[in-house]
């Protein structure tokens, strides 16, 4: 079973979702640094063999990445949303998440799930199996990731794993989190068994009391696309900035995108605390420059 976190006893709390495209390592680090310094609480990437909608562009590897910006970082939480199961198999994930956990003194969280483009698998040739067959074989990855976290010597025998007398040492510096996010049945089964984090889709938040009901101890949060408005822009530039976050970000719909300034964001966000969401995950539509960060921890993270 997921580990229980403590109660809620602090405000919402803000994470950067920052996609590892477009950009250098250096434009990585700079943006992780600015949002430490601008009250981010943690940062999450994103795990894929080629960027989505954007095949052509550069992109580095999620592990690397995130061993990187915890080594640049001293308290950003660092995560993904979500590593793909069928990208590794699960003792080597143990022992990169184990790796991870102790280098950073305990700031890392798995995100993980079993694979949002189903095309990839074929592209890049990984195991093609079907979504049901990728579901269960996630269910057992953490169940092997968990015994191989015990440090103890594991036996296990699965549709997918076989493990004789494995073990790895050392053990993580605490139980490592585990983020599972989406909404559908089977899904919302592996959160409650498995997960201590549940990413409710903003499709899914006029669901939020039926859906939590089901997640068990998990903890929810939401990944929210964010078009910032400066407090500034009048009306013109307004609708320039918002023209150009729904070009680049049209295609994830309504739900999933928040436009305004300051006051609006908040306002937005304290309804999302207000229904229980304790942790959001802000993707900015304009990539993030630093000052966008700044400008958002000052005037938003602060209220919270």
């Amino acid at each position: 079973m997921a580990v229980r976190l403590p109660v809620r006893s602090q405000p919402l709390e803000f994470h950067l979702y920052l996609p590892q495209m477009r950009m250098s390592m250096a434009e990585l680090t700079e943006r992780a640094r600015v949002a430490e310094a601008a009250g981010f609480r943690g940062l999450a990437l994103m795990d894929h063999l080629a960027p989505p909608r954007a095949e052509g562009h550069d992109m580095v590897d999620a592990m690397v990445a995130a061993s990187w910006l915890a080594a640049s970082t001293d308290s950003l939480v660092i995560s993904h949303l979500v590593l793909c199961d069928g990208f590794r198999e699960p003792s080597v994930l143990a022992r990169q998440a184990t790796s991870l956990d102790q280098a950073s003194g305990g700031r890392f969280e798995l995100g993980i799930g079993w694979g949002s483009v189903p095309d990839e698998f074929a592209t890049f040739g990984i195991d093609q199996a079907g979504g049901g067959a990728r579901r269960r074989r996630l269910a057992e990855s953490l169940e092997v990731m968990r015994a191989l976290w015990t440090g103890e010597p594991v036996d296990f025998a699965g549709e997918f794993h076989t493990l004789r007398g494995a073990q790895q040492q050392p053990t993580p510096t605490r139980p490592i989190p585990v983020v599972i996010g989406g909404s559908g049945p089977k899904t919302m089964a592996l959160v409650a068994e498995h997960a201590d984090w549940w990413n409710c889709p903003m499709y899914g938040l006029d669901r939020l009391a039926e859906l939590r009901a089901l997640a068990g101890w998990a903890r929810p949060s939401v990944q929210q696309m964010v078009t910032f408005v400066p407090d500034t822009a009048d009306a013109a530039e307004r609708d320039t900035i918002e023209a150009k976050a729904n070009q680049r970000f049209g295609w994830a719909g309504d739900a999933a995108l928040a436009a305004g300034s300051a006051p609006e964001l908040i306002d937005h966000f304290g309804e999302l605390e207000a229904a229980g969401i304790e942790r959001v995950y802000v993707w900015f539509t304009d990539f993030a420059p630093t000052e966008t960060i700044n400008a958002f921890g000052k005037s938003v993270i602060s209220t919270f």
